[in-house]
């Protein structure tokens, strides 16, 4: 097993815990019960409930051993903990300007966090290894596949943003 720690917000930490529990507790007792119903139909080559229940149950299972896995290497990260609440961090939400002047607002979280539609972005991702130990008011430079770019940050919370 890999001793390599899983960084979590809290929020994320609850989320795949959540996600878990309903696996266990009622996804995965339903599907059982279904493949249970249709194995006793009879000929089960041609079973749809019995074929895609069984499938659906590796598929749980698996998610289910993903889950559990990182879940067990999971460090909880929380932003209050964090010295220099000034400056850029995991878990911190930014806001800077890029250079075609559109404002873009993200929140730095783990890899098991990524929302991009939701502006959660990794904190190993090129964008958030630019900001980070960057301020209020810095401008920092992002090498991008189209070129180098500059990004001027205008604001760095820890509060919860409002982001989803």
């Amino acid at each position: 097993m890999s001793t390599e720690k899983n960084y979590l917000t809290r929020q994320g930490y609850e989320s795949m815990r959540t996600e878990l529990a309903q696996l266990i507790k009622v996804e995965r007792p339903s599907v059982v019960q279904i493949v249970s119903w249709a194995a006793s139909n009879g000929d089960r080559s041609e079973n749809g409930d019995y074929i895609y229940g069984k499938k659906r149950l590796r598929e749980i299972d698996r998610r289910m051993r993903f889950l559990t896995k990182r879940l067990e290497v999971a460090h909880v990260v929380d932003p209050a903990d964090q010295a220099g609440q000034e400056q850029v961090f995991f878990g911190a939400t930014v806001q800077y300007i890029n250079q075609t002047g559109q404002t873009v607002r993200i929140k730095i979280v783990g890899v098991d966090e990524v929302d991009p539609l939701n502006g959660h972005i990794s904190w190993i991702s090129p964008v958030a290894r630019a900001l980070l130990k960057s301020r209020e008011g810095d401008t920092v430079t992002l090498e991008s596949p189209t070129g180098m770019q500059t990004l001027d940050i205008i604001e760095v919370s820890y509060a919860d943003s409002g982001l989803a």
